[in-house]
């Protein structure tokens, strides 16, 4: 019974009984009136009137309402007959797709993502399959991601393990004295390892929103100008220009987590440009939203690149610049500009043009 096949059947049968007890009933009653009338047999005329002999007109009433009788009962099991049968392959024609689609989830549920569903004539099957399918798609898609991160973690662990493997080695076989500078150079593997971890964590956190928000209204220019202020010196140092131009004024958003997505921002920029280049953080407000825009004069991004920018662990192929970040610190920007009801933009017109990273925060007449 709980078949879906059986019940399509069912319901096929039960409509055809159904409808032919109705018939039945209104045929069995209206038919010996309507015969009668026809005949001329009412209430004001003999039934043996007119007839070829007595009980003539009797006699044909009810040979007639046999007759329909018999035709009704014949016809109403041959209809629920044939409709069983008609709702028994029907049944079977809807519920193929339904069981097609059904496998492809269970194959999906033991990790075979690429499994996929035909898509059948119906309109709304078709689309149900689609959708199977576009699930399919973006399972295949998260776990070849889920693969790729391991594997960058393991890349981004395997080269400070291999410089502390090593010089613990030398260490042990008298090769190297442990002195300041060797243990130095140690102690920078130690910190790069610990900074992966925490960009790790820091990460796991953003996508899964378990870290906490104090959201406050914040002056957008001052943190903008802290910002351009202590890191100031590590412009100076790679030869670049830093500024700020004030025009952002107030919005709702966390302090700190705004400072941590600048100050990203502003480093990666100082990364990506070259010496004697520039970077600017503008300030402005676009219909009530406040923005922070850091603009640098740098390698820029080609269109692919700005579409996978954000993605973890993804570098710009080809880039030569320097960096012993993780690659996971637009991605965790972004979280925290989302979580926080804004955005993060990326735009550029292309390599050698230079980038452009928007801070978009939300306006808090829409939010408050």
């Amino acid at each position: 019974m709980r078949r879906l096949v059986v019940r399509f059947t069912l319901s096929h049968l039960v409509v055809s009984v159904v409808g032919g007890a109705v018939t039945f009933a209104v045929v069995w009653l209206l038919a010996p009136a309507i015969f009668d009338a026809q005949l001329g047999l009412g209430a004001n005329r003999s039934p043996d009137a007119g007839g070829p002999g007595p009980g003539y007109g009797q006699s044909l009433r009810a040979t007639f309402a046999s007759a329909v009788t018999t035709s009704l009962v014949v016809g109403t099991l041959t209809g629920a007959v044939v409709a069983a049968v008609s709702g028994l392959v029907l049944a079977r024609t809807l519920a193929r797709p339904l069981t097609r689609i059904g496998r492809a989830v269970s194959e999906m549920a033991q990790g075979r993502y690429h499994h996929r569903v035909p898509v059948p004539r119906g309109r709304e099957l078709a689309s149900l399959a689609g959708d199977v399918n576009a699930l399919g798609s973006a399972l295949a898609g998260t776990e070849e991601r889920r693969l790729r991160l391991l594997g960058e973690v393991a890349h981004e662990m395997r080269t400070p393990l291999t410089v502390i493997d090593g010089y613990v080695e030398a260490f042990i076989d008298g090769v190297l004295p442990p002195e300041p500078e060797q243990l130095e150079l140690v102690s920078t593997e130690v910190r790069r390892l610990r900074r992966l971890s925490d960009d790790l964590s820091a990460l796991s956190r953003a996508e899964e929103h378990r870290f906490t928000l104090a959201p406050t209204r914040v002056d957008l220019d001052g943190l903008a100008a802290d910002v351009v202020d202590r890191l100031r010196s590590q412009a100076e140092d790679a030869e670049i220009s830093l500024s700020c131009t004030p025009g952002a004024g107030s919005a709702v958003a966390d302090p700190d987590r705004t400072v941590q997505v600048l100050t990203n921002l502003v480093g990666n920029a100082i990364r990506a440009t070259p010496r004697g280049g520039r970077i600017s953080i503008l300030g402005s407000r676009v219909d009530g939203r406040a923005e922070l825009a850091v603009v640098d004069t740098g390698v820029g991004l080609s269109a692919a690149d700005l579409v996978r920018v954000f993605e973890r662990f993804y570098r710009v192929p080809g880039r030569e610049v320097a960096s012993d970040g993780s690659g996971i610190g637009l991605t965790v920007s972004r979280a925290y500009m989302e979580a926080m009801g804004g955005s993060l933009v990326a735009e550029s017109a292309g390599p050698g043009a230079g980038s452009t990273f928007t801070m978009v925060f939300p306006d808090p007449a829409a939010r408050y």
